[in-house]
């Protein structure tokens, strides 16, 4: 038997594509209803479309997690008709350049996305689930949070900020019942590592895919469904032991690349 999710409620950002969509129709898979904070109205309806159609539950909502107003607001309306149970921090932006690379505006919107949307979410959601008697929050981190990785000077310091923040909220909230884990992805092949691909090596496409797959020791890149089943198992009464930890899942980047 499977991990389950009856009977829960999730709210995941960044839920219309990518890993934030493979996790999305996972946990409406497994009985969650999912709630899908996107700012892109399009991936976002053709989720929650395509999670009605094979008889799951799930609605989505217009937000800028950067916006802690937006946040709130959106946030109250779920509360008002649901039961939160889950948060899944997934939403986030990527930028290539080293410290001489980046401006300013980049640093800035690479930290109100990453940083800052996590903030407003966990500072939205975490005080829900003291008066439910707990919770589970989930934050994308990456590799590069705890190793160097080449041209991502902003990329790194937000994912390394979403580490140490998963850290501190689970050690402040063990007491409350709430869990706060993250997960370290390698390189995933999502669309937008496609459209990233696509716009900077026109006509090298295939060539740069297989170089970047062979940077990962096993030779490929992950899929975003390796990704939603390990978020599945954290969020469900099977990891309820599990809280305050860092989860890589990197095809052995980390381990296997020294």
């Amino acid at each position: 038997m499977g991990f389950s999710l009856k009977n829960k409620t999730a709210i995941i950002t960044g839920g219309g594509s990518g890993i934030g969509k493979a996790i999305s129709e996972n946990f409406a898979q497994n009985g969650a209803f999912v709630h899908i904070l996107e700012h892109n109205e399009v991936n976002a309806r053709e989720t929650i479309e395509g999670i009605l159609a094979k008889g799951g539950k799930g609605s989505w909502k217009k937000c800028d997690v950067s916006n802690q107003e937006q946040v709130s607001g959106v946030v109250a309306e779920i509360v008002a008709g649901h039961t939160v149970d889950i948060l899944i921090n997934n939403a986030g932006i990527a930028h290539v350049g080293n410290v001489e690379h980046t401006s300013a505006e980049d640093f800035d919107r690479i930290y109100n996305v990453n940083v800052k949307g996590v903030y407003n979410c966990m500072h939205a959601l975490v005080p829900v689930f003291k008066n439910n008697g707990g919770g589970v929050i989930i934050n994308m981190a990456s590799i590069a949070s705890s190793v160097g990785i080449s041209d991502r000077f902003a990329y790194s310091m937000s994912k390394g900020a979403v580490l140490t923040m998963t850290y501190s909220v689970a050690k402040d909230y063990v007491a409350a019942n709430i869990r706060c884990n993250s997960i370290s992805p390698a390189r995933v092949h999502t669309p937008f590592v496609d459209g990233f691909i696509a716009s900077n090596y026109p006509g090298k496409e295939k060539e740069m895919f297989e170089k970047l797959s062979k940077t990962q020791p096993m030779g490929r890149m992950g899929k975003p469904e390796e990704i939603a089943n390990l978020a599945l198992y954290l969020c469900s009464d099977e990891a309820s032991f599990i809280t305050g930890t860092d989860f890589p899942i990197d095809g052995g980047f980390i381990k296997l690349n020294g």
